[in-house]
């Protein structure tokens, strides 16, 4: 293991709402595992990281995330509590556009990258990303962003449907209001209707060509640049299974080389001058071959622990190492590790109707019995998380259960009483109603929050 200077905590920022967000249980694990404090700002007091044993103390989030002064009253509270400046660690979107806008604020009191003003928003931002990957020559699906809802019905059809739908800035969507960040349509008419509620999402509404999922095409790149804009932790995966199913975050990853992904992602990060950690979601277009670059995350991958080699080096200790003078050490990739989600990874099994035996760690195969496979959630020397997650699991699922069963009822005495019921039908007039949109981010079908887009 490298030397790390274990008199600097660190503290991890989390403003997402997931109570689910397993990257945040890695990062604590990680960084406690190498003998440092940990501190974690996440959504509520009884989290399910909050049982780790590696986790010195929770802070709960701001009521209004999207209030930088109470962010930073927050922050430079933690901070005058601690005996020296610690790494600041932003762990979803929101999280790093907001450190990045307070940095001249926190640059005394946190140790940072030295990042770029604004390039935290800038590649977040799914509109400003279209534009970064033209002038850079980076294959990105073909987008348009259409100025009035007419136009976006057109763009709709033009592009050929399905179409995938996004807002630039997902952050800024309210909580409650049943927007996802990404969907697929399948008509005009309803990229018709998203657009007009753009005032509601708070930022404008990208309608791109849509590339269909398939076996081997969705890639990941992990990453940390260091101080002098060396890519000093890098390296490319491949989702072997996703929630939901074909569209959504990694359920099951594996560690495997990939030139092309790498080289493109390390281009990039050099070009943009980026610093920090980074997590790039690629796509291959099964016509042409080409790997599209469809999300720039600029903070650590929920499934970073995948990319941990024999020194136990990743990129939240990368950055560890990096901001507190130590050396870190090159890389020896491990081809082949896999990381499981263990909630995801049963329900993308069960969609999927069926799993290879590879895809779930048994009894005898979690981090300690094979070197070559790491759970989210369960390990044996740090178990009460998972303990706390499965409880709040089948707690949430039997919440969604119950709405879904009054609902029915309320619509059956609806429809009893006389109220006319609208379906909408498929192109083709089939009969058969239409399925409804396929979550690539944002909440799945069943409810089950997933993370922001980057959290694969």
């Amino acid at each position: 293991m490298p030397s790390f200077d274990t008199r600097v905590p660190a503290v991890l920022l989390r403003l997402d709402r997931n109570p689910f967000h397993h990257g945040t249980l890695g990062a604590v694990r990680s960084l406690g595992r190498a003998g440092i404090e940990v501190h974690a700002v996440v959504e509520a007091a009884d989290s399910p990281v909050t049982r780790s044993r590696y986790l010195r103390e929770a802070h709960p989030r701001p009521g209004d995330t999207t209030d930088l002064a109470g962010i930073q009253r927050l922050l430079t509270g933690i901070a005058d509590r601690l005996a020296i400046p610690a790494v600041l660690l932003a762990m979803d979107d929101l999280s790093a556009i907001a450190v990045g806008r307070l940095r001249p604020a926190l640059r005394t009191r946190y140790l940072l990258p030295e990042q770029p003003s604004g390039l935290p928003e800038r590649v977040a931002d799914k509109a400003e990303l279209v534009g970064i990957c033209a002038e850079l020559g980076v294959p990105h699906p073909e987008t348009v962003v259409p100025g009035s809802a007419a136009e976006a019905a057109a763009a709709a059809w033009a592009l050929g449907l399905p179409v995938v739908a996004k807002w630039s800035r997902p952050w800024l969507l309210p909580e409650g209001a049943g927007l996802r960040s990404t969907q697929v349509l399948r008509s005009s008419r309803e990229a018709r209707e998203l657009y007009g509620r753009s005032a509601e999402a708070g930022s404008g509404l990208l309608l791109q060509r849509f590339l269909p999922p398939g076996r081997d095409l969705d890639w990941f790149f992990h990453g940390y640049s260091g101080r002098d804009g060396t890519c000093l932790v890098g390296a490319a995966g491949r989702k072997e299974r996703s929630w939901p199913v074909g569209a959504g975050l990694t359920a099951v990853g594996r560690w495997l080389s990939h030139p092309e992904v790498e080289r493109t992602a390390r281009q990039l990060v050099a070009a943009l001058g980026y610093r920090g950690i980074l997590d790039l979601d690629f796509r291959q277009d099964a016509a042409t071959g080409a790997y599209h670059l469809l999300d720039f995350n600029p903070r650590p991958g929920a499934q970073f622990r995948l990319f941990t080699d024999g020194a136990g080096t990743d990129v939240v200790r990368a950055q560890h190492l990096d901001l507190t003078g130590r050396a870190v050490p090159a890389p020896v990739a491990a081809y082949g590790r896999t990381f499981v989600v263990e909630n995801y990874a049963l329900l993308s099994a069960l969609a999927s109707r069926g799993a290879s035996a590879g895809d779930f760690p048994g009894a005898g195969s979690f981090p300690g019995a094979c070197a070559g496979r790491e759970a989210a959630w369960w390990a044996r020397d740090d178990w009460r998380p998972a303990a706390a997650m499965a409880g709040a699991w089948v707690r949430h699922g039997a919440r969604r259960g119950g709405r879904r069963l009054l609902r029915g009822r309320a619509a059956g005495a609806g429809a009893a009483a006389g109220e006319v019921v609208l379906v909408r039908q498929r192109r083709g007039g089939s009969g058969a109603p239409a399925r409804p949109p396929v979550p690539l981010g944002g909440r799945s079908p069943d409810g089950f929050e997933e993370g922001p887009s980057g959290d694969r």
